[in-house]
């Protein structure tokens, strides 16, 4: 099975490490000031300084910004503990914007400080 890595553009790095690290319990196996290496379980998390307004694109005109944005691609967290993992997520910067449970489980739907939605999830 191939090994998963996801890179996350942040306009503060230290930031960005806090977060992933204390929020969402991530652990912290390089970190620079450029590009930092965090892992969970078995994917590669990989948080990018990029500045607010800079080109993403090659051949387009975007540029980036930190408002909060909608992605069809977003990461789940899998928790032991859904409620404790949302007051770390809102401790540490990040928002929590819905919450649906059933004999399924339970989802947060969150975002990072950094407007990158995802979800915790419990099941």
């Amino acid at each position: 099975m191939a090994k998963i890595s996801v890179s996350i553009d942040v306009s503060d790095m230290e930031k960005g490490v806090l977060f992933y690290s204390k929020a969402l319990g991530c652990n912290k196996d390089r970190v620079g000031t450029d590009i930092s290496e965090l892992s969970a379980d078995n994917a590669t998390i990989y948080l990018l300084n990029k500045e607010s307004g800079s080109n993403p694109l090659l051949n387009d005109t975007a540029s980036r910004n930190y408002d909060r944005h909608w992605t069809p691609v977003h990461l789940d967290f899998s928790v032991p503990d859904i409620e404790q993992a949302v007051s770390l997520v809102q401790e540490f910067g990040g928002s929590k914007e819905g919450f649906e449970s059933g004999d399924w489980g339970s989802i947060a739907f969150c975002a990072d400080p950094f407007g990158h939605g995802f979800c915790l999830v419990k099941t």
